[in-house]
């Protein structure tokens, strides 16, 4: 079945840079989008970035100018880089796909199990 596994999180500290990589793996007929997800800490789950397999990339406005994502369909993963991070970015980051497993398959959400990314000094 459809699995997608994060990796690249962890400690980092004010201004600094950390990349971000999600490998989708399994059942993969299609993949209409990929992106990141993060949830802060006492807040609810919000989208980073994300981008179709049409070129559509939409970003959070609190991170428009200093993360990219990139998506590599011949691997099927996503990257997210991150740059001038800040304090308020620590969250724990959710790799997203919309993905149809197989042809009968209309598309589904799937989730990673989530990296954590403290910057801290």
């Amino acid at each position: 079945q459809v699995q997608l596994v994060e990796s690249g999180g962890g400690l980092v500290q004010p201004g600094g840079s950390l990349r971000l990589s999600c490998a989708a793996s399994g059942s993969l007929f299609s993949i209409d989008a990929m992106g990141w997800y993060r949830q802060i800490l006492g807040k609810e789950r919000e989208l980073v970035a994300i981008t179709s397999t049409g070129g559509r990339t939409n970003y959070a406005e609190s991170v428009k100018g200093r993360f990219t994502i990139s998506r590599d369909n011949t691997k099927n993963t996503v990257d997210l880089q991150m740059n001038s991070l800040k304090p308020e970015d620590t969250a724990v980051y959710y790799c997203y796909a919309i993905i149809s497993p197989s042809y009968r398959d209309p598309p589904y959400n799937y989730w990673g199990q989530g990296t954590q990314v403290t910057v801290s000094s």
